[in-house]
């Protein structure tokens, strides 16, 4: 079913778009699609740090374009006085097959949601195609998505994600993060990053830094979730 807003760069589209995103993560659906290219495109400049979940989802989007690109089709956005959403222009993703089962499932599709079956088959394709060309290429980048669990719902998670982020390395990038529910009031901290091939090995970076002394006072374990070539 497609969604309308009202002229998102008034005081008033804002405070509704606001007030839309405060439970969900992306305009439609459960993955970033062209739903929110299309709002994304429509406002004039950044918004306000006072609409807090529209600056929170805008900057999201900002990192997923810069990284990997949006691939969701979405339900479709109408929004008065901008251009129609198929005349937005999106920026390829790393890998866009999909398969209509997936596009029919939300579970399958979801961006901080479990490695589907399909994703993992994809990702080990690849390894095997470098591996056998024995070619790698020159300083490559690759966008890596990490679930990053605390010890317990006692653990701070604002200095658990400032613990992770201390971790600086040449190569390394950190991106956009949200906080999501695991169960009995524990959350667990989803967070972008960036590398240089070359130059780091997420587990080393998981195990040498994010899990071992002083990160590991808040860090109990870390995951990756998804792991895209750029």
């Amino acid at each position: 079913m497609a969604v309308a807003f009202f002229s998102v760069n008034s005081e008033s589209g804002l405070k509704k778009l606001d007030e839309c995103l405060l439970t969900r993560s992306y305009i439609t659906g459960y993955q970033a699609s062209k739903d929110d290219i299309t709002v994304h495109a429509a406002l004039s400049k950044p918004p306000p740090p006072e609409y807090v979940n529209v600056a929170r989802w805008y900057n999201h989007i900002e990192a997923l374009l810069r990284i990997s690109g949006v691939s969701g089709e979405g339900c479709g956005v109408t929004i008065e006085g901008s251009a129609p959403a198929e005349a937005v222009a999106t920026p390829p993703a790393a890998d866009t097959k999909t398969s209509a089962a997936e596009d029919d499932d939300d579970d399958d599709v979801d961006l901080f949601g479990e490695e589907t079956e399909e994703e993992k088959k994809a990702a080990e394709e690849r390894a095997a195609a470098v591996k056998a060309s024995g070619k790698k290429k020159e300083s490559g980048k690759s966008s890596v998505l990490m679930d990053v669990k605390p010890w317990d719902d006692e653990t701070d998670m604002k200095k658990l994600e400032e613990a992770v982020r201390s971790v600086k390395l040449d190569g390394l990038l950190w991106g956009a993060s949200k906080l999501a529910p695991v169960g009995y009031g524990i959350k667990k901290l989803q967070i972008m990053l960036t590398i240089v091939d070359d130059l780091v090995s997420v587990d080393n970076l998981i195990e040498d830094y994010l899990t071992a002394e002083p990160v590991n006072e808040y860090v109990q374990s870390c995951d990756i979730v998804a792991f895209n070539k750029i």
